[in-house]
């Protein structure tokens, strides 16, 4: 902080030593006039050449501070920059239209949709780009079913983004009401499928809203944990990845038992090598669920003060599931221990 501004001061300072001499232009060579004119010197006055001095006959000594010229001087080029940037402020932004097609497209898919509507006003044809508002739409809502459809003519992704916009907003209030919307819309179709991955390709929607239209929708909830591939994960991360796109219920009652057992069984389908080796079956994995949950809930909050040992966390599981080795459960305590919560 302190040697920035030193080079502030430092700048402002050989701008007001040399701004004047360098305004002034050329000198009459057609050179820059050098420092030595503004010390006195003789404009049409040719260097003195080093000869005999007055003194001692011989050549002088050197000068312990030689002159400079100033284009090898260091507050010259600091001086040149400050002019250049100053040019630049008064002539404003790069205009984008004056760029390659490409190169302005690439900069404005960097912005989000709120910017780019900004962008807009400034740049209209590239602010309204289709390619751009395809890329949100399919950034932000990964899947739709009328992305799968062939487009009628004058086709807006514009237009669509603020459909899914809205529609999402309208879910987050009432998820009976956001569905109707999307179907309505013809963005959405109502079906299982299509819908569970409309749900896990996006974030725009309220886990809260979400988690009570999957305990309606028992459907849509099959499908979604279809998609989760938990192929070569450690239990608690596959646990942690399958909560953050199906909320944990705050209480514990037939929706958590049903979402558990649930992602029991797909995880022992997408783990067969680890089941053969560990022993795990969908019946232990449930068992081992809880046991992280109420492991995470132990170490985590501050109401509990005689926190859950290791050695007592492998006793009581093992003495739920028996066939699963000390080792493994040791590992399970490690990952909370370290890791933290599996449905944070």
């Amino acid at each position: 902080m302190g040697q920035g501004l030193w080079r502030v001061a430092r700048n402002q300072q050989l701008q007001q030593e040399y701004g004047e001499h360098w305004d002034a232009g050329p000198g009459l060579d057609g050179e820059p006039q050098d420092l030595g004119m503004e010390m006195g010197a003789n404009p049409g006055q040719a260097p003195p050449s080093p000869g005999v001095g007055d003194l001692g006959g011989g050549p002088l000594p050197p000068h312990p501070h030689p002159r400079r010229h100033p284009q090898h001087c260091q507050g010259a080029d600091i001086y040149q920059l400050l002019r250049a940037r100053r040019g630049k402020e008064q002539q404003g932004f790069i205009d984008l239209e004056m760029l390659p097609p490409e190169l302005s497209i690439t900069i404005l898919s960097y912005l989000n949709a709120t910017d780019l509507c900004l962008a807009s006003c400034v740049w209209q044809d590239l602010g309204h780009d289709e390619y751009l508002w395809q890329g949100l739409c399919k950034s932000t809502w990964g899947h739709c079913s009328i992305y799968n459809r062939r487009l009628p003519y004058g086709f807006s992704y514009r237009r669509l983004y603020m459909m899914l916009d809205e529609g999402s907003l309208t879910f987050n209030a009432n998820h009976q009401e956001g569905i109707s919307y999307f179907m309505s819309k013809g963005i959405l179709v109502d079906h299982p499928k299509d819908l569970a991955k409309f749900i896990f390709c996006t974030r725009m929607l309220n886990w809260k809203m979400l988690r009570v239209y999957l305990d309606e929708r028992r459907d849509v909830l099959d499908e979604l944990v279809t998609l989760h591939n938990f192929s070569n994960q450690f239990l608690p991360n596959a646990l942690r990845d399958f909560f953050r796109h199906i909320h944990a219920p705050e209480e514990r009652g037939e929706y958590l038992e049903t979402l558990i057992t649930k992602f029991s069984h797909r995880f022992c389908a997408c783990n067969p090598v680890l089941v053969r080796e560990v022993g795990l079956s969908p019946d232990a994995v449930y068992v081992l669920c809880y046991s992280l949950i109420l492991l995470s809930i132990d170490l985590t909050s501050p109401h509990v003060k005689n926190k859950m040992s290791k050695r007592e966390f492998i006793r009581n599981t093992r003495h739920a599931a028996q066939n699963i080795s000390e080792d493994f459960v040791g590992h399970l305590y490690d990952n909370i221990y370290l890791i933290g919560h599996v449905a944070a």
